[in-house]
Parts: structure tokens; sequence; C-alpha cells
């Protein structure tokens, strides 16, 4: 009779060893060899009629090992079902020689397994938690920017004879060059755009009445600020950190200069902006327009937070974990099999990703949050919408509801969508426990703490 014994290998890691009796397979191992004398269609016999011994001959080994394998894995699941251990995954064979199974002396077989179980953990106390809601305030320099990447963006290129104003937009022949302009043999020559006002205002200086045809030598450091430097360098095939590469001299060839004429503030613009609104007046636009800018800062600062709520959780709620086994775990259960080494440079980010998972899963369970299928179809909408933009779709708008029918039975596309809204669900139930002060910050403040966004 088959046995499960369990023993303890360390920390939160124990081995399982199941043992299988002749009993337990031999009866299986029989009846898979006469099914197979009654199926097999071997050239020279009529089907079901080759003699049982040429059918071991020729299946016997896999079939045996095959059988004692099934009755293995089936004590093992009876065991887990029954004991139902907090397991991380799923056990990992130890190493066993089956080389020693043979069909012409049944034996009692030993299988190891080795299983990580999941700790006990005290939550971090959100009540403790020193956390900041970081807000933006929307100033009027900000919608009329807004209204002026607008205008510009449904404006018309013209192509006015010199450079006359910060907003020219300048097609430039970029070539290595020395200091005195003096062309570098061999050095980089590469065409590029460039809006007059992403140069330092020295040199916008320089551009000043310039046509097509016209040089400016530049030291590239020196033509561009620190943000506007790095994008410049690459456009050129350097390294957008190469010190030295920025300390280059390049001639600037004005191929044609170009300045976008802005749309006009009327109804007609207003309308192609918001079709749905009724905007009749600048006042208006600049509302509609403070308020979606208002939006998009309020749901930044509530994500930062939320980052905070993250780190505060996986960083102040300490456990302990099985890490012989999971390292070993990590090793073999990805597509392609892992060294020591790349499991052990893996760990700490994997563990804290398994943290925030036995976390998140419990409060989800407590807090008995749930995703209806109503609400899957819902965002699953929202999706597609996003995804077709402003293109008109016509009135029938049913084929829409049955494409939502055909992602409801993709269970990747059902998965990614129920993790999202659960995690969407669990963030403000989170927002709810905290209490954090209010600070005032800039766009980029903001936008540069959300470079270090983890979760």
């Amino acid at each position: 009779m088959a046995t499960v014994v369990r023993e303890n290998l360390g920390q939160l890691h124990d081995k399982l060893t199941v043992k299988v009796s002749k009993e337990d397979y031999l009866p299986s191992f029989e009846k898979k060899l006469k099914d197979y004398s009654k199926t097999a269609n071997i050239p020279g016999f009529r089907k079901g009629m080759v003699p049982a011994g040429m059918i071991k001959k020729m299946y016997g080994n896999s079939l045996f090992t095959d059988e004692i394998l099934k009755s293995v894995e089936k004590e093992l699941y009876t065991w887990l079902n029954k004991e139902r251990p907090e397991i991380f995954g799923q056990p990992l064979p130890l190493a066993s020689d089956l080389q020693n199974m043979d069909i012409n002396n049944p034996a009692d077989y030993e299988f190891g397994f080795e299983i990580g179980l999941k700790p006990e953990y005290t939550m971090a106390d959100l009540a403790k938690a020193k956390l900041t809601m970081h807000k933006v305030d929307v100033t009027d320099a900000m919608v009329d920017e807004e209204i002026s990447r607008m205008q510009i963006k449904g404006g018309k290129m013209t192509e006015p004879e010199t450079v006359t104003n910060d907003e020219n937009v300048l097609n430039l022949l970029f070539t290595e060059a020395d200091k005195d302009g003096n062309v570098v043999e061999g050095g980089v020559s590469k065409e590029n755009s460039v809006i007059l006002k992403y140069f330092t205002a020295a040199v916008q200086k320089k551009f000043m009445d310039k046509k097509a045809g016209d040089v400016v030598t530049v030291q590239l450091s020196k033509a561009f600020e620190e943000d506007k430097l790095a994008m410049f360098l690459q456009d050129l095939g350097f390294d957008k950190d190469d010190k030295e590469a920025g300390k280059k001299y390049f001639n600037l060839e004005v191929v044609k200069v170009g300045l976008v004429e802005k749309r006009e503030l009327n109804e007609e613009f207003f309308k192609e902006i918001y079709p749905a609104k009724e905007i009749k007046t600048t006042e208006e636009l600049k509302a509609s327009i403070k308020e979606e800018i208002e939006a998009y800062w309020l749901a930044q600062s509530k994500n930062q937070l939320q980052d905070q709520i993250y780190h505060y959780l996986v960083d102040e709620t300490k456990m302990d974990f099985p890490a012989e086994f999971l390292k070993r775990w990590l090793q073999t259960s990805g597509e392609k099999e892992k060294t020591a080494e790349q499991a052990d440079t893996e760990f700490p980010g994997f563990s804290n990703q398994l943290k925030w998972t036995l976390i998140s899963d419990k409060l989800v369970h407590e807090q008995r949050l749930e995703v209806s299928n109503e609400e899957l179809r819902d965002y699953m909408k929202i999706e597609i919408m996003r995804y077709f933009g402003t293109m008109n779709l016509g009135d029938d708008t049913s084929w829409i509801e049955s494409y939502i029918d055909r992602m409801m039975k993709d269970e990747k596309q059902v998965d990614a969508s129920y993790r999202r809204l659960i995690t969407d669900k669990l963030f403000t139930w989170l927002e709810g426990q905290v209490k954090a002060k209010e600070k005032t910050v800039t766009p980029e403040e903001l936008t540069a703490m959300q470079h270090h966004h983890h979760h």
C-alpha cells in the first residue's frame, strides 16, 4: 500500500517521500498491456491478435515506468488534498533513479519531493504609515500651454524665408566639425528637425534672421540644456550619457525654415477638440481643459500614494521564506533553466513579489473584494473604446457586445482584466485606511517620483 512520509529539511522547507508497492501499480500496468494488445496495429498481425509477450517487449518498459509514476503522482496529490499544507507552487521532485525500475523484477519504489511552505506573518499596521499625498496645482500657464499645443497640432505648416521666432521649426543638417567649422573627415552627418526654442538662448540668438543655406557652428553641450542634450546625442548615434560626445562641435546648416500657423480659437476648433461638449468661448475651453489636466494629475497623485502604500506594506511586513526551495523553484520553473547564480540574483525581487502576492491575496479575501462579470464587460468596453479612440464607430455599436463576448472566452484576457480591476479595488480600499498629509508639488517633481514606481 502506498504511503507518504513528511520530514523537515529546514525553515518552511519539508520533504515528502512517496512509497509505492508493486500492488499499487502492477494491476494497472497489466491492464494497460492487455488494452495495448487489443488496439495495437503491428504488420503481420490482425488487430487485437498481437501476442502479449511481443507487446511487453515493444512497449513494456515505457508503460511500466508510466504506471509507477502515475501511482506516485496520484498518491502525492491525494495526500496534498487531504492534508492541505499551504505551499508555494508545486512540489519539486528530488533526483530519482528511473534506471532502477525493472519490468522483469517489480519492486517497491520511493520518490522524494520537496515543498516550500507559506509563512505565517503579521501585516504592517497601516495606521502607523507616514505617507504624503503629493498634489499638483494646475495653473493658468499650464492651461495656456496646453491650448497652444492644441493650436499648433491643428495648425498648418508655412515656410517663411528667415528665422524670426523661437517657434520656428528648422530642418538642419548636422555635420561633425572642429570649433572653427572645419568638417571632420568620416564624422557624423545627419539631418534632423529642431524647434528653435529647444536650443539654449545663446544659440537661438545665432539663428535669428538665418535662411536656407546658412550655417551655425555649435558645441553640443552648449547648444542644448541637459534634458534635451541626451535626446539629440541619441539622434546622432551617440550614447545619451556620453560626456565626450557632448563636447563635439557640429556645423548646423539650415535646410528649410518652417513655422506652424496656429489654429484660430473659434467654435469650429472647439467642436473638433470636444465634439460632445457645447463650448462657445475661450473661457469655457479653458475651464474644460483645466478640468482634464486636474483629473490627470489627481490620478498621478493617487498612483504615487498607492506606490508609497505598496512599499510600506512590503518593506514593513516581516516574512520568512523557504529561500533554498524558492531558489531551486526559480531555477527550474521557467521555460529555460536558470543557473544558481541567476537564481541568487533574482531572488530579492522575486521574494518581494511573493510577499506582495501573499499580502494582497489575504486582503482581497478578508475584505471580500470581488469583480463581477458585469464589471469585467464594462472594463473591456472602455478598453475597446480607448483603442479605437476618436474614430467614428457609426450608430450601430452592437458589434462591440459580440467582440466582448469573444474576449470573455479568452482566459488570458479575462485574467489580465480581472487582475487590473481587483488591484484597483484593493488600492481604493487601502487609500481609505491611511491618513496621508497633503503637499503641493510641481508636475516635474511628481513625475520624478514616479520613476521609482514598482507595483
